[in-house]
């Protein structure tokens, strides 16, 4: 089982960041429609198979989200 709410995650670092769909769409060079299928789970990021695998295999699938540190160079 897939233990992420994903869309939840996603709508929570849309705030944290103060950034907008329409701002990342414009930035990863996606339609807007794309992002927010994706922020309201319409579009499937994890494959429903690997997670059945996984599952089967006596295992949870769990995304970490690592925020990246700035280069100072």
């Amino acid at each position: 089982m897939l233990r992420n709410n994903v869309e939840l995650d996603l709508k929570t670092k849309f705030i944290e960041e103060g950034t907008t769909q329409t701002e990342i769409a414009e930035t990863i060079r996606v339609s807007l429609p794309y992002v927010n299928r994706i922020t309201k789970g319409r579009e499937q990021i994890v494959n429903k198979a690997f997670v059945k695998i996984m599952d089967e295999l006596g295992y949870d699938v769990e995304i970490m989200y690592k925020k990246k540190r700035k280069n100072t160079n």
